[in-house]
């Protein structure tokens, strides 16, 4: 069975450990600020950019079964101008009333369906010149959004190459300080850095108090006392001793250049 001392000594450790954890992940935090939301607006803008390529895509698919519905209707027009006359001549050639009906009906079939095509090669007109204004729109469009790109992925290169080298040595530290963390409590630092916004999931007492609330006396000697893991009870963050947590973050610079 452990000592007191001993199992001071383990929490203790473990303080520390998650401690280190926090800040270096606060640092790596700091370089994705200055990132800002530059890798969210070019997604954004990539995929705006994909939905108007498949805008003109679609565009130029109706346009061109607006000129086959033209030609076809053109064909149409031809075909039943020719019918019309041959009907007309059969006209002056019949021997009674109803041959001479029957060819008007026909002729009349005829001019309707002249009539709809004629109205087909109108629509087309009015959709192909509705396209093309569109489809022109568009193209001004993706130029524009071409433009604003290029200048937010020059904007995150520099960025992510000014601190590439700081990231890389921050992941690298971070890998080595996450095993140093039982994995009881790396499961629940874990779940309050996705749930917090600012992603402190440890914090130190500070005046008698943690990220902005009061922590009850008897609640910040047992966290001095470094004795036991002290969760806040208003936000679920892990409180500990304001001088462990300067002295193990003293302790880090130290050791590496942070």
């Amino acid at each position: 069975m452990p000592t007191a001392k001993a199992e001071k000594t383990s929490v203790e450790d473990q303080l520390r450990a998650l401690v280190r954890l926090q800040h270096i992940d606060n640092r790596i935090d700091q370089i994705h600020k200055l990132r800002g939301d530059l890798p969210e607006e070019i997604q954004d803008l990539e995929d705006e950019r994909a939905g108007l390529e498949t805008r003109l895509e679609n565009y130029e698919e109706e346009m061109q079964e607006q000129e086959v519905a033209k030609r076809q209707a053109k064909t149409d027009i031809k075909e039943a101008e020719g019918l019309i006359e041959k009907y007309e001549e059969q006209q002056l050639e019949v021997r009674n009333n109803r041959e001479f009906d029957a060819l008007t009906k026909e002729i009349e079939g005829q001019k309707e369906r002249i009539s709809e095509a004629e109205d087909t090669i109108e629509e087309a007109g009015e959709t192909i010149e509705s396209h093309e204004s569109a489809i022109e729109e568009t193209e001004q469009r993706l130029e524009d959004l071409d433009e604003v790109l290029d200048e937010k992925r020059e904007q995150l290169s520099e960025v992510e190459e000014d601190t590439e080298e700081e990231e890389n040595k921050l992941e690298e530290i971070r890998e080595e300080a996450e095993e140093q963390v039982g994995s009881r409590y790396l499961k629940a630092y874990s779940k309050l850095r996705d749930r917090l916004r600012d992603g402190r999931a440890v914090v130190p007492l500070k005046r008698g108090a943690a990220a902005g609330f009061a922590v009850p006396p008897q609640r910040q000697v047992e966290i001095r006392q470094r004795k036991n893991i002290v969760a806040c009870e208003h936000t679920g963050r892990i409180i500990v001793d304001e001088d462990l947590y300067d002295e193990t973050i003293d302790e880090m610079e130290e050791e590496v250049d942070l």
